[in-house]
């Protein structure tokens, strides 16, 4: 791998740490960064996880100490999530990308539907949608569901999560955001120590990536804060239409 590919890899691992820590889908930029460079799939996966983890747990104190975390959902969802995540990473060379696309793909393309015809989703709270019953749901389809496809595919599982939150209990978009990435750090961390086991990372390279992830991320989450749920649907929107993008290129190209 020369210089090159190295510079190319810091600058996508920046760039993923903003996008993950404003909407998620970060993976847009550093998975395929890593493919074009050389490195395998499933090294690919296992790297990015190093950096991933960094940007997002940094993410989660800068929104921490800025915001409301909804705990109550946060903490089950992401301890059931190291797990979900782990046995995901575990499936990945077992579940076929052609299979797993089109739904990932069907699934994008529902969201953006849905963020587009409603647009007060995630503009304000509705805290008569928090129930005991949506609570417990919520915990189950962020820590087993999303957790799982993290840990097999992972782009898009910040979405996923704030899509989740604020449909399920009514959040808004910067609160949503800020839960999924406690969340999210526990998918990532589930995912990391099986392909860690596995010996499927390459540490050099996503350390160095580590850093670069955290100091997007940070920014990113700072502009969230201060530009709002406004700011954050835009941005969700544009992803969105990426990934389904990405992803259709890989299918049908």
């Amino acid at each position: 791998m020369g210089v090159g590919d190295v510079v190319v890899l810091l600058v996508a691992a920046a760039g993923a740490g903003w996008v993950d820590a404003v909407v998620g889908g970060g993976g847009l930029l550093q998975l395929p960064a890593l493919l074009v460079a050389g490195v395998t799939p499933v090294e690919a996966l296992g790297t990015a996880k190093v950096a991933s983890i960094a940007g997002t747990s940094s993410a989660a104190i800068t929104f921490a100490r800025s915001t409301k975390v909804d705990r109550e959902l946060a903490v089950p969802a992401g301890l059931l999530a190291v797990a979900g995540a782990g046995v995901g990473a575990l499936a990945a060379g077992a579940v076929p990308a052609g299979v797993l696309r089109p739904a990932v793909m069907v699934a994008l393309l529902a969201v953006a539907a849905f963020v587009t015809f409603r647009p007060a989703l995630g503009a304000v709270p509705h805290p008569h949608l928090r129930t005991r019953g949506r609570v417990v749901a919520a915990v189950v389809v962020a820590g087993v569901g999303i957790a799982f496809y993290d840990g097999v595919m992972g782009p898009g599982t910040g979405t996923f999560l704030i899509i989740a939150f604020t449909t399920i209990l009514g959040l808004d978009f910067v609160n949503a955001s800020a839960t999924a990435k406690i969340i999210n750090s526990g998918t990532n961390l589930g995912a990391l120590l099986v392909f860690a086991w596995q010996g499927h990372v390459l540490w050099a390279l996503g350390l160095g990536m580590a850093v670069c992830n955290i100091a997007g991320a940070q920014v990113g989450a700072r502009m969230a804060l201060r530009k709002g749920s406004a700011f954050v649907r835009i941005v969700l929107l544009c992803v969105v239409v990426a990934m389904v993008a990405r992803l259709a290129w890989q299918q049908f190209a």
